[in-house]
């Protein structure tokens, strides 16, 4: 069909008020209608269709060996890794045209997010079959998957793995020790440096003891310390250490017979000083203390508790006490004569109780009568006539009745008695007010001698 041409000629008529304008105008266009005429039979109706990075698929109604003749539809897809933008299908119009187009971008998977403590290194970027591969810091392991893989739909494969701290810390604990006990002690006084803990991953570390504190005193024997340490993972490390305390010893000191020990500490340590004492009736001869040494020796050499020796032939009262100063307590008896009833009832309980006096170091003397025949004695032992008057004057003593005069270990008078005491009024006195604590201990475990 030829081309036709149509001329259009519009006159405008404008009236506005009293008189009227107008306004010729003469506007002419063209207006092309053109209709290709089909034939199916041109091969190159529409132009030949590509798809850079894809495959363009064509189906011809002229058969397979035609791609682009009126009414061929072609199929577009991209090859892997690229994503199809535009029409997936496409056909040749009457127009020569295709009824759309399509291109092929290439794919890529989101930017992964960076995990703590590690990094990843990808082969091709972020672009499909790029693999990503991660790896932790010093003192991290990968906790999950060690690489991930950008998949064709743009989607990573697998999922994020996390840089977990498994490797545990390290500490060094002191060396072990040995350390001698101090000079009269059973303990020892042992510091250290506080261990120093390290993490490949951590520097703030928490360090536990378990034990005593450095410093302080540690007990005879093997005492162990340890330490514990965790990271901020919870993972633990810990180490030991032994603190062994020895305590020389000297052999068992043997008491003396007819006497006991007092010792300090623990009796036969290193700085140990240990006492000597006798029984009623015994005094000391030779050294009176001796000490555990640090090579395991006692110092000095052993005394001997003998029977005491009592002079009566002294001149005077105060040459009589010195004998007994800090060594006995004195219980002095007077009364007119032998025959006074009070004398011989106190004598009588005095001498059944012999042996209870012993114990607790009294001493019996004995003033009876008047000059010229007052005697003076301990036992069969006499005194003069001025030891005996010595005494009545130095402790007013009467020659007219019957009295008792307590004296101390240091001659001090601490109790008279008028009328005849029975030995249990007197032990009773005695142990109350002259025993000192260590006096009565040695009473209770010799209480039943004299029974």
């Amino acid at each position: 069909m030829p081309p036709c041409f149509f001329v259009a000629v519009f006159i405008l008529f404008l009236s506005a008020g009293s008189g009227t304008t107008v306004y010729d105008g003469y506007n002419e266009f063209e207006e092309e209608y053109y209709t290709p005429q089909l034939d199916y039979k041109d091969p190159h109706w529409c132009h030949s269709p590509g798809l850079t990075n894809g495959e363009v698929s064509c189906h011809s109604p002229r058969g397979g060996a035609y791609r682009s003749t009126l009414g061929t539809r072609c199929e577009m897809s991209c090859d892997r890794g690229y994503r199809l933008l535009g029409k997936s299908s496409i056909q040749c119009l009457p127009n020569r045209r295709w009824s759309g187009t399509a291109f092929c971008r290439k794919m890529r998977c989101r930017v992964l997010d960076l995990i703590p403590h590690g990094r990843y290194t990808c082969t091709h970027g972020f672009m499909v079959d790029s693999r990503c591969d991660f790896t932790c810091d010093p003192g991290y392991l990968v906790d999950g998957e060690h690489s991930r893989t950008c998949q064709p739909g743009g989607i990573w494969s697998g999922v994020q793995p996390v840089c977990a701290d498994t490797d545990p810390p390290k500490i060094r604990c002191p060396p072990s020790r040995l350390k001698v006990a101090e000079p009269g002690k059973l303990t020892a006084e042992v510091t250290w440096d506080r261990p120093v803990a390290r993490d490949t991953a951590d520097k703030h570390l928490e360090i536990i003891l378990v034990g005593q504190e450095p410093g302080t005193d540690f007990k005879e024997g093997v005492n162990i310390i340890r330490y514990k340490v965790y990271d901020q993972a919870r993972n633990r490390a810990a180490c030991k250490f032994i603190i062994r305390v020895e305590v020389r010893r000297c052999t068992i000191l043997p008491p003396p017979m007819h006497g006991y020990l007092t010792c300090s500490s623990d009796g036969n340590n290193y700085g140990a000083t240990c006492d000597y004492h006798c029984d009623g009736g015994y005094e000391l001869r030779g050294t009176s203390s001796r000490v555990c040494q640090f090579s395991r020796d006692w110092d000095g050499s052993p005394a001997e508790c003998l029977p005491m020796e009592i002079r009566s032939d002294v001149k005077s009262a105060s040459a009589l006490l010195d004998q007994f100063y800090e060594k006995r307590r004195l219980l002095i008896l007077s009364a007119p004569n032998v025959t006074d009833p009070d004398y011989q009832m106190q004598n009588v309980m005095i001498q059944k109780a012999d042996c209870g006096l012993d114990l607790r170091h009294v001493t019996v003397i004995e003033l009876l009568g008047s000059p010229p025949r007052e005697t003076g004695r301990i036992k069969e032992s006499l005194f003069s006539s001025e030891v005996i008057e010595g005494l009545r004057q130095v402790f007013r003593i009467s020659r007219s009745y019957f009295s008792m005069v307590l004296l101390d270990e240091l001659g001090l008078d601490r109790e008279r008695f008028i009328v005849p005491m029975a030995s249990d009024e007197l032990f009773s006195y005695i142990d109350s007010f002259l025993l000192d604590e260590e006096e009565r201990e040695r009473l209770e475990l010799h209480r039943d001698f004299c029974d």
